[in-house]
């Protein structure tokens, strides 16, 4: 059984460097719209604030956290863009202390959640792990419209391995949400980590394989950018199909991001 130290650590250390980011902005900074249409930088934040706490008690309140899910199947098309709404209309100084407090108590409820426990989500049960992962990918993405909305740049860590590793996971989650059956066989995926170490995921021998930077395939699966303005390169028309289509997080087929002027 994993230990989700490592990880629980990470999104730690992802969601302390956005608010080094964060902390110390302007009234007009904190409404500057970002990538994501209709959300400022306040939106943005409010939305980790708001999974945080849905994190929270799907760790700690099963019964609270089913009323959620009712909750939102009510209103599958609109729940999320209501909570990042209500949220983003908060006090900068209350909206701060809100995301600061639910992370944190976030972080000790996993660390203190048994060995081998799991816990209802809006996809399958997760284990603290995959519960600290999810958590680190939708922390990472969301920094990154923050960041291009202030015009700043987030050098990329090898906490990305996380991100990476989620991609590959999803990658039948992605083709099932489009409709399409799931390839049989597993591809292989070799990624260059930001240190420059080779990430390896699937057999060796797989004869359909995606190579490339890893942060060009966290970009990819968390739909930051548009795979025309990436360097990824797969080989067989699976691995292929699924650059067009992957998707790390939950939810319905995301709309990605259009292509940069003059990309191949």
């Amino acid at each position: 059984m994993a230990d989700p130290t490592p990880v629980i650590d990470d999104l730690r250390a992802e969601s302390d460097e956005l608010d080094l980011l964060v902390a110390e902005l302007s009234p007009q900074h904190w409404g500057l719209p970002t990538p994501a249409p209709g959300w400022t930088v306040a939106h943005q934040i409010a939305h980790l604030a708001w999974t945080d706490r849905s994190a929270l008690l799907a760790v700690t309140d099963a019964d609270a956290f089913q009323t959620l899910v009712e909750k939102a199947l009510t209103r599958p098309d609109s729940f999320v863009d209501e909570g990042a709404d209500e949220g983003a209309q908060l006090p900068t100084a209350e909206l701060l202390s809100t995301w600061r407090e639910g992370r944190a108590a976030l972080d000790q409820a996993l660390r203190a959640a048994p060995p081998g426990a799991r816990f209802p989500w809006y996809g399958p049960p997760m284990s603290a792990a995959s519960m600290a992962t999810a958590r680190l990918m939708e922390t990472w993405a969301h920094a990154l419209d923050v960041a291009d909305a202030l015009g700043v740049m987030r050098p990329p860590s090898d906490r990305l391995r996380h991100v990476a590793r989620l991609g590959v996971r999803t990658r039948d989650f992605a083709f099932g949400v489009h409709g399409l059956t799931p390839p049989a066989e597993e591809f292989r995926v070799e990624l260059t980590a930001p240190s420059g170490a080779l990430w390896t995921f699937g057999p060796e021998d797989a004869p359909q394989r995606v190579t490339g930077p890893a942060l060009d395939f966290c970009l990819l699966v968390t739909q930051r950018a548009n795979r025309a303005d990436l360097d990824l390169h797969a080989e067989g028309s699976d691995a292929d199909r699924w650059l067009d289509i992957a998707q790390a997080f939950a939810g319905p087929p995301g709309t990605g991001r259009p292509p940069k002027e003059g990309s191949r």
